[in-house]
């Protein structure tokens, strides 16, 4: 199993705060936002891990070489699209995920390591997704992508502005190297604009089904402005205990 981070985006929204620096470097209780998943996946044995790097990617690099976990390695790849979509990102990896599966994580994403256990855990599907039913934090549903479960558990519909939900995405994934002929099919039509959004809507719609396992209780927390990167260390001082 192998691991890749998405760290490409410029972190427009938490302007002037990325003004000089990416958003995956912004300092969380002194650690860079992007460690927080970096390490969840570590903790859960998976070390090979790709970064996908584009906005001040020379710095991320020198950052993540500096503060990367013992007993990783990283494999830094460069997406020049990082201003589109964010699938670009994910098809940007493919080399290196080669024919192993892998787990998909957010660089601007604090996780619980937990939620890495759960999907490693859970029965085997092509498309995993961990979704949170219960989320109630302003950083969690603030731009939330909303998700539609039935009750076997699987993907129904994902978007940003479903009228009928029932969770939201937390943005970890657990996806097989398949994954990238779905994104290929996509770009042939939607060219940089395609979204993750788009993939997961088109694996749902065509793919067997896609799984949904449910991180309610457990510790997440999205960074997008200002308001979120605020937030994000109160909620760690709240949960002090908390190992991440």
């Amino acid at each position: 199993m192998r691991g890749v981070i998405l760290a490409a985006g410029d972190g427009g929204r938490l302007r002037p705060l990325t003004d000089s620096q990416p958003k995956v470097l912004l300092p969380v209780r002194e650690r860079p936002l992007i460690s927080y998943p970096l390490r969840a996946l570590v903790s859960q044995g998976i070390t090979e891990i790709a970064i996908v790097v584009g906005y001040r990617a020379q710095q991320v690099k020198e950052a993540l070489r500096n503060c990367a976990p013992r007993g990783c390695s990283l494999e830094f790849v460069y997406n020049p699209d990082y201003d589109d979509g964010n699938a670009l990102s994910l098809r940007a990896a493919r080399d290196f995920v080669g024919d192993d599966p892998f787990i998909l994580c957010m660089g601007d994403h604090i996780i619980e390591p937990a939620l890495i256990a759960m999907v490693l855990a859970a029965r085997p599907a092509a498309t995993t997704l961990v979704v949170d039913s219960e989320a109630s934090l302003e950083s969690q549903l603030n731009d939330a992508t909303r998700v539609l479960i039935d009750g076997d558990n699987r993907l129904v519909r994902i978007g940003k502005r479903l009228r009928r939900w029932n969770a939201v995405d937390t943005g970890v994934f657990r996806f097989t190297p398949d994954v990238f002929s779905t994104v290929d099919h996509l770009y042939e039509h939607r060219g940089n604009g395609l979204e993750l959004n788009d993939v997961m809507r088109f694996r749902a719609a065509h793919a067997p089904h896609v799984d949904t396992c449910d991180a309610s209780g457990l510790f997440w927390t999205d960074v997008d402005t200002v308001e979120d990167y605020r937030s994000a260390e109160q909620q760690l001082e709240q949960r002090d205990g908390l190992r991440l």
